[in-house]
């Protein structure tokens, strides 16, 4: 009779952790940049790009290359910002 009372509180604190971390694996953004590219690459070479989450601790785009590379780099240099005003002129920009 005491391992029956024990085993349900037990049973359920499993099923609620094994739901709490299930919920919280789907929460996160799919990508956040940790590193980032500083040497300027020509705007040519860029098909495409894409704003990180809000939810990533730094701020960062994604720069998809003619290669197929991507690469992490800072949105607020100048180099940066103009591959984004060339690209979207272009219609080609999206966001995660």
């Amino acid at each position: 009779m005491a391992a029956a009372r024990f085993c349900l509180p037990v049973l359920v604190l499993v099923l609620a952790a094994l739901a709490l971390t299930h919920g919280m694996r789907g929460a996160g953004p799919k990508k956040c940049c940790f590193r980032f590219n500083d040497i300027p690459i020509e705007k040519e070479k860029v098909v495409d790009y894409v704003k990180t989450s809000q939810r990533c601790s730094r701020p960062a785009v994604l720069l998809k290359t003619v290669a197929g590379r991507q690469l992490c780099v800072r949105p607020s240099a100048p180099w940066v910002k103009e591959i984004i005003s060339y690209l979207s002129a272009e219609g080609q920009s999206s966001s995660m």
